[in-house]
């Protein structure tokens, strides 16, 4: 596995929805389907996620690693 970049939540409520950017251009989502389906985990394409999440994820990106994300997420 190549090096995390950083990980960032955009949970809205009390389930959880993370988002893990390696080097390598792989993004892992961990998220919560309720509260019995908890840390669901899938390997996405940048193309998987939709404007509204990639918006609220280059919201909540810590400034040193934004331009990185933009690159891995193909945001304009």
């Amino acid at each position: 596995m190549e090096k995390k970049i950083c990980t960032i939540s955009i949970a809205s409520n009390w389930l959880g929805d993370e988002y893990t950017f390696y080097e390598d251009h792989k993004i892992k989502r961990v998220y919560d389907n309720h509260s019995l389906s908890s840390n669901q985990t899938e390997w996405l394409e940048p193309q998987q996620i939709s404007k509204h999440n990639k918006d609220k994820l280059i919201r909540n990106c810590p400034e040193e690693h934004k331009e990185e994300v933009m690159i891995i997420l193909d945001y304009p």
